[in-house]
């Protein structure tokens, strides 16, 4: 069997491994390390085995990602999604649809500055359902807005999707920082347009609040302040290279601590809970960059990269309808899989494609997590609408509805970016 049919039977192997449900760390790493033993032989693999974790986790980017989590974990337990809702209703939820639009605000960047989903979606749909309910919006569109804007975790940074995109690709976790801020606006001003034109169809889905008065919305400042600075001191810091990534790690992980002191929710047994949560979801995705990197050793030695990107390069086909067809991969993957793992389980194989067709990798990475987190909320499975459903008690069926004109707007940004590169690129140019 030759080094190609191997890398092939290998990459076979991988998904009826995931098929019996085994853990996809392990997975990548069972099939790299038996695929580079039958290529290389098995004192060799052991060799890798055996490196491969220390190096990897001595790799200095890696740093970032114990950081970043530890960052978004003390946020979280702050309590300042709360704040960011409260003070986002007060300043338009006056407007019809406002309530929605807040909420759509709060939650981006309430899920921008933890870096995760999940943990933004259960939040707002536990403090803003509620809230739309006695406002009598419809369920659709409160479910909706919520669980479409969580997605933007994964785009605006510091964003943990970038951070093992970087990693994996050798691409600046820095550029890719910067990269995903303007598609991040972009895609939530579509969303709050989204809401607009719902509203405006559809009075009766989001009535008009009360107005408050300018005072009030002066002092609901006060419990988001320093949340926002401290998301614009990190990538401020970035983008002016006064630090790098990983310092920019440290620095919001150091911050967040303050704030959740200053808020009186940090007792020691909650600072030891943060941490162990850290630790957890770190040694997670540690484990899953580890087993990928057993399974790119495996692929790079069969060749199957190096030939899939000849085959695909040759094709008699436009470069943007292969692209295309990687985009409805990725939708596929991000209906079942989190977003780390369909990076990471991918990379190897997609990467030298589109390095061949002549797509910036930057930009694609941007393109690449737009498309996941479309996913994570499309029917069947949309794992979010999941958590969200499980949060509220409002049915599955109510949310798909409701999130459809959201997935709609995100492809309306998947298109503008395909279209318009430097929406993405132009922030990275300057740096």
């Amino acid at each position: 069997m030759s080094p190609e049919t191997a890398g092939i039977v290998g990459l076979v192997a991988l998904i009826l491994l995931l098929f019996l449900r085994m853990w996809i760390g392990a997975a990548m790493a069972t099939v790299g390390f038996l695929g580079y033993a039958y290529i290389m032989g098995i004192q060799a693999a052991f060799g890798v085995v055996a490196q491969i974790p220390f190096t990897t986790v001595a790799y200095y980017p890696m740093s970032t990602i114990p950081l970043f989590i530890l960052m978004g974990v003390l946020i979280l337990n702050s309590g300042v999604g709360t704040s960011l809702y409260d003070t986002a209703y007060k300043w338009i939820g006056q407007f019809r649809g406002g309530l929605a639009m807040s909420t759509t605000l709060a939650c981006a960047l309430f899920a921008a500055i933890t870096g995760v989903s999940a943990p933004a979606v259960v939040t707002m749909g536990k403090v803003a359902v509620p809230e739309m309910r006695k406002r009598h919006y419809q369920d659709g569109l409160a479910t909706g807005s919520i669980v479409a804007a969580g997605t933007l975790a994964f785009l605006i940074p510091p964003s943990m999707a970038f951070i093992i995109y970087g990693i994996l690709t050798e691409q600046s976790i820095g550029m890719l920082f910067m990269a995903g801020i303007i598609p991040g606006i972009l895609l939530t001003s579509l969303f709050v347009l989204t809401v607009a034109v719902i509203t405006a169809i559809r009075p009766d889905a989001g009535p008009a609040g009360p107005k408050t008065p300018f005072r009030e919305k002066i002092i609901s400042l006060k419990g988001t302040w320093h949340t926002v600075l401290l998301f614009l001191v990190v990538l401020g810091g970035i983008y002016g290279g006064v630090f790098t990534p990983t310092e920019a790690g440290g620095i919001g992980a150091c911050g967040a601590l303050v704030i959740t002191a200053g808020s009186g929710r940090l007792s020691i047994n909650a600072f030891l809970q943060s941490l162990l949560e850290a630790c957890r979801t770190t040694a997670m995705v540690f484990l899953l960059i580890i087993g990928a990197f057993v399974l790119m050793k495996f692929l790079a030695v069969s060749g199957l990269p190096t030939l899939l990107s000849e085959l695909v390069s040759d094709l008699p086909l436009p470069s943007m309808v292969i692209f295309a067809g990687i985009v409805f991969l990725y939708l596929i993957l991000g209906m079942f899989l989190d977003i780390f793992s369909a990076v990471i389980m991918t990379i190897p194989v997609i990467f030298p494609v589109i390095r061949a067709l002549g797509f910036d990798p930057i930009w694609f990475g941007v393109e690449m997590v737009i498309v996941i987190q479309m996913g994570l909320v499309t029917p069947p499975v949309g794992l979010d609408v999941f958590i969200l459903s499980g949060a509220t008690d409002v049915p599955l069926l109510t949310i798909f509805r409701g999130v459809l004109p959201f997935v709609a707007a995100m492809i309306v940004c998947i298109v503008l970016l395909a279209i318009f590169p430097q929406i993405a690129l132009f922030l990275p140019s300057t740096m």
